[in-house]
């Protein structure tokens, strides 16, 4: 099994990019049960008292569901409870039920296959991540889902595949950029650094202002060894970039720095290793929001 800790460094281009566009990548593991939006946060701690306390309510949940099985404040309630003390497996059946009954929501089926995915269980997380593609496929959520299973399973070409028909089948007003740089992704794992690169430039060629292409072939860079050139373009970045990502990208930036030298520098320019950007299943579990 490859390395979880290498899944979340390596995939640094794809998570720091396409989360800033509004959406969560790996892990989207925890639910705002009210809006169903998924966002990632850190395990909860829980005291004895506490885990006597929501182990009650699951209790209280699961009493309720037994005489009314589609009463979704129970299923959520009972989710919430569950995912507060751990239990993922305990988490799919109502994650599921929930997932059925709000079709029009599909954060919850993405949910859904991404806790299938964590445990394992990588048909059914296709299938949910098919399902949502079926009649939304330019849902990068799901999309980005399905990709990571087919590149683990060593299907590149299928991957490619996913992604052009998401590209083919967009509408006018869709915004593509976070479809092409999900192929570039592809690519870069397949170590086809210059049809990645040539995806970016042209990206930003084709809207100078959007602060995400500059962002993602930077961490390429940063990723390549190539630091001075990545710092460049996180500063252009920074300053293309809402106010709202200025800090998050300032924060990648100052990662990116070049050391300071203090012997003569080698003028000598190595070629760089290739970025690995190798998929595997999610790091971390899901923990309810509170």
């Amino acid at each position: 099994m490859l390395n979880r800790h290498r899944w979340v460094i390596n995939l640094v281009v794809a998570v720091s990019l396409l989360a800033l566009t509004g959406f969560s990548l790996f892990p989207i593991f925890n639910l705002v049960l009210d809006g169903g939006a998924a966002v990632a946060t850190e395990p909860n701690r829980l005291s004895a008292a506490q885990t006597s306390q929501i182990q009650a309510q699951a209790q209280g949940y699961t009493q309720v569901l037994q005489k009314e099985p589609e009463n979704q404040v129970a299923l959520k309630g009972l989710l919430d409870a569950r995912l507060q003390l751990g239990d993922i497996k305990g988490s799919l059946l109502p994650l599921a039920k929930i997932a059925a009954l709000n079709p029009q929501t599909p954060d919850y089926t993405v949910l859904l296959a991404q806790t299938q995915q964590y445990l394992g269980d990588r048909e059914g997380a296709t299938a949910s991540y098919r399902t949502v593609l079926a009649t939304q496929p330019q849902n990068i959520n799901a999309l980005q889902g399905l990709v990571s299973l087919l590149l683990d399973a060593k299907r590149p070409e299928a991957a490619t595949g996913a992604v052009q028909t998401a590209l083919k089948t967009a509408i006018a007003t869709t915004d593509v950029t976070p479809l092409k740089l999900l192929l570039a992704q592809i690519y870069l794992t397949q170590q086809r650094n210059a049809d990645a690169l040539g995806i970016y430039n042209a990206s930003i060629e084709a809207n100078k202002e959007d602060f995400r292409p500059v962002l993602a072939k930077a961490l390429v860079f940063k990723q390549m060894g190539n630091l001075t050139e990545a710092q460049s373009l996180m500063t252009a970045a920074v300053n293309l970039a809402p106010a709202e990502y200025k800090d998050q990208i300032q924060q990648l930036a100052r990662a990116t720095q070049p050391p300071k030298a203090t012997v003569a520098p080698n003028l000598s320019t190595p070629t760089p290793a290739a970025p690995s950007i190798a998929p595997t299943q999610p790091t971390a579990k899901p923990q309810a929001v509170k």
